[in-house]
């Protein structure tokens, strides 16, 4: 059985967190869950350093073999404290999520879900953002039966026959198990939104803004070159019913603009 630690950024009181913490702790597995106090999310990898962070154990909500923490942090802030302050011993896993709601294309970059299991492979530790891709469906044992599969298969394979400790981020349609096409490990998409700001009043007149915005369309990414050209996006994936698995890291180095700044010789004197 695995140690596992889990996080997320919908906050303690989740159903995906609870969902998914109770699935792994009846399986048998040791769960140690730390959240934030509230709903953190699209807080990207933000730390908290100009206030304390104030915790305490939850002892309600969770399976009675799950140990529960409250963190006033960010997502990265929980998991650091619960590596350093909490768990006794390093976990085989980092698990973030269950979020309520996708995180495809570049919306990993805002997502605190993900930010919680990079931080876990900051730490060196096999870690995996799970995420349910709809807002308003409230079905996350489909998600988090997945979720114990794939633990199932991670810890049958040897982690130094990595190259590097994986960093995955799983995205689940909104559907009956049955209706689920299948499981892909796909590359990252993106997704384009119209944002605006609305300026609304507050009682007393002050006026304020409000960040609003949709999705528009969802543009192909031009094939990545070290990847060969029939894996599919996450984005196009989702759409059609498949499990997805991205695998991501957080060196955000463009190799290509390195090559072509030395090719050009830009800088030189």
């Amino acid at each position: 059985m695995s140690n596992i630690l889990i996080s997320n950024d919908d906050g303690i009181f989740a159903l995906g967190v609870r969902t998914l913490a109770n699935t792994l702790a009846q399986a048998g597995h040791q769960v140690t869950v730390v959240c934030p106090d509230r709903e953190r999310s699209a807080t990207g990898h933000g730390l908290t350093l100009h206030h304390p962070i104030r915790a305490e154990e939850v002892n309600s909500v969770f399976d009675s073999n799950v140990v529960a923490w409250s963190c006033s942090g960010t997502p990265a802030d929980c998991v650091k404290f619960a590596l350093s302050a909490v768990m006794d011993t390093r976990p085989d896993f980092v698990f973030s999520g269950i979020n309520h709601g996708p995180n495809l294309g570049t919306d990993v970059l805002y997502s605190g879900t993900v930010s919680a299991a990079m931080e876990g492979v900051l730490e060196g530790i096999p870690s995996v953002a799970f995420s349910l891709a709809s807002f308003s469906a409230e079905e996350f044992q489909p998600a988090a039966d997945f979720a114990l599969k794939l633990l199932q298969k991670l810890s049958d394979v040897e982690n130094d026959s990595y190259p590097k400790p994986p960093l995955l981020s799983v995205n689940v349609p909104p559907v009956e198990t049955s209706e689920v096409k299948g499981v892909v490990v796909t590359r990252q998409g993106l997704r384009r939104y119209i944002e605006k700001f609305a300026k609304r009043f507050d009682p007393r007149g002050k006026s304020y803004y409000w960040l609003e915005g949709e999705i528009i369309e969802d543009i192909e990414q031009p094939k990545d070159i070290n990847l060969p050209p029939h894996i599919l996006t996450d984005v196009q994936a989702i759409r059609d019913r498949f499990i997805t698995i991205t695998p991501l890291q957080y060196n955000l180095t463009d190799g290509a603009i390195v090559k072509h700044l030395y090719d050009q010789d830009l800088f030189k004197e």
